[in-house]
């Protein structure tokens, strides 16, 4: 085990991708799940509080430490089976993403979250039920995680495998391998049916796995995890779609998205719908210079090809001439080669909104909402009046087929960083009055605790709280992700 108490040493583990930042006595990195367990033992049994450490790719302050220690997941990053005939595989929390997936698709097989951030620690995606482009048909992290080894808070151990453990009702029993047994009750709330991030999976006759996965590290230190994992799709369309109006390109995601899953004898049928606005694409133009000039939106769509490739080509150019898509100028990738560098575009937003906010030294405002698919065009142009209203610079893009949008304000100063928070707290306001959520994949942290607050009441966020305390009574994991340290009474 290493331990770093230096200031200079442990620099790099006080922020995120947010640009929030914290403090912390020292920081651990264990080398295994014991090592892991006798850390735990000692800070519970000296209340100190710790924070789990992913890679830092994340976007909410959740790994940032306000006190105590840091726990650095950062070697336990063996991925130990791939099992070709079975399809799953089982990893250490901290095997990046996208190496993960190369080594999968090396053996045929295809694991389908993709999250924006590829370098993120697949712990991490867990942690906080992670989704991305390929959510649209495949669904979040959740749907691939068959079996979880846990250190709880108090060093116990929890191995636990879908199916295993159901709750009875609203009443929830775990046996740990130590043969004792944690009991709790389960709270009753209504969770949006959107793609959501926001606080505890609760519902009645839950598989148990179900709450530790987007739990954000508050009830355990996850140290082992096996996942589903499926055939490798052998030949992808892809392209990126150029259109003269906004209206056009949201008129066509809609009538993409459903084509692909409201209607069954469609040729449509995507794996993923994501938009880019015309101030996303005027920021890429320097990195892009074959964006059209006169492009004033974009639609990166990917369908699956079986043995329809000709009859699938023409349904979607019918679709695109339909809306208006500028056909000539858009762009077709013919190999994987291609297909990678539309990933690198889509994700090159992202990192550039990272680094503009930097600069100026300020933390990140965008937006994680999303709404009810028949409420999403007109929740995109409302916002888009709100912070224009504002006076605020910004870019949207994102998972538009799953009625979720990234749009990134781009304040210049603190003043303009003010006004920004404003305004997002009303963004999510009106998405929660839409019976949507203030995060579908990002997950709460400590950066959007007040935003949980306009899904959830006091009374509610409690029962929560509660749950964490059936794991954590001397309240010293992950303190201060979901919700504040005054609700853990």
């Amino acid at each position: 085990m290493i331990i770093k108490s230096n200031p200079d040493e442990i620099q790099n583990y006080l922020t995120d991708a947010s640009n929030y930042s914290g403090k912390c006595d020292a920081v651990y990195i264990p080398e295994s799940e014991d090592e892991i367990s006798e850390i735990v033992k000692k800070c519970n049994a000296e209340k100190i509080k710790i924070t789990v450490a992913g890679n830092g790719t994340g976007l909410t302050g959740a790994r940032v430490p306000e006190e105590g220690v840091v726990l650095s997941m950062e070697k336990l990053n063996k991925i130990i089976e791939i099992n070709s005939d079975d399809k799953y595989a089982i990893v250490q929390p901290s095997v990046i993403l996208s190496e993960f997936q190369h080594e999968a698709e090396s053996k045929n097989l295809f694991y389908p979250p993709d999250p924006t951030e590829r370098n993120c620690f697949i712990g991490g995606t867990v942690a906080t039920n992670a989704s991305g482009a390929r959510t649209f048909k495949y669904g979040p992290t959740r749907s691939y995680v068959l079996g979880l080894k846990i250190v709880l808070p108090d060093g116990r151990k929890l191995n636990i495998e879908r199916g295993q453990h159901i709750a009875d009702g609203s009443h929830a029993i775990l046996p740990t391998e130590d043969g004792s047994i944690i009991s709790f009750e389960l709270p009753r709330y209504d969770m949006p049916s959107t793609k959501n991030a926001a606080g505890y999976y609760c519902k009645e006759k839950m598989d148990l796995i179900d709450l530790f996965i987007g739990s954000e590290g508050t009830l355990g230190v996850i140290t082992e995890i096996k996942l589903k994992l499926i055939d490798l799709p052998q030949n992808i369309l892809s392209c990126i779609i150029f259109f003269e109006s906004e209206e056009d390109a949201l008129n066509f995601i809609e009538e993409a998205a459903k084509l692909s899953r409201f209607e069954d004898d469609s040729i449509i049928s995507a794996r993923g719908l994501e938009l880019f606005d015309k101030f996303t694409l005027k920021f890429l133009r320097g990195d892009y210079s074959n964006i059209p000039e006169n492009a004033n939106a974009a639609v990166w769509f990917e369908q699956e090809i079986d043995d329809n490739e000709d009859e699938l080509i023409s349904g979607w150019m019918e679709l695109i001439s339909k809306h208006n898509g500028m056909e000539e100028e858009s762009w077709i990738a013919n190999d994987r080669k291609e297909m990678d560098k539309f990933k690198d575009f889509r994700h090159a937003i992202a990192l550039k909104v990272n680094d503009y906010m930097s600069q100026r030294g300020l933390k990140k405002v965008g937006t994680d909402v999303a709404v009810p698919f028949e409420s999403f065009k007109r929740f995109y142009f409302d916002t888009i009046k709100l912070v224009s209203d504002a006076g605020l610079n910004y870019v949207v893009y994102g998972h538009a087929g799953d009625s979720h949008i990234h749009l990134n304000m781009l304040p210049d100063d603190a003043g303009q960083y003010n006004r920004a928070v404003e305004t997002y707290r009303q963004i999510c306001a009106n998405a929660v009055k839409l019976k949507g959520t203030v995060s579908a994949e990002h997950g709460i942290g400590k950066l959007k605790r007040e935003y949980l607050k306009l899904m959830y009441n006091d009374d509610t966020i409690k029962k929560m709280a509660l749950i964490k305390l059936a794991f954590d009574p001397n309240r010293i994991l992950n303190i201060g992700n979901i919700f504040e340290e005054k609700y853990l009474i």
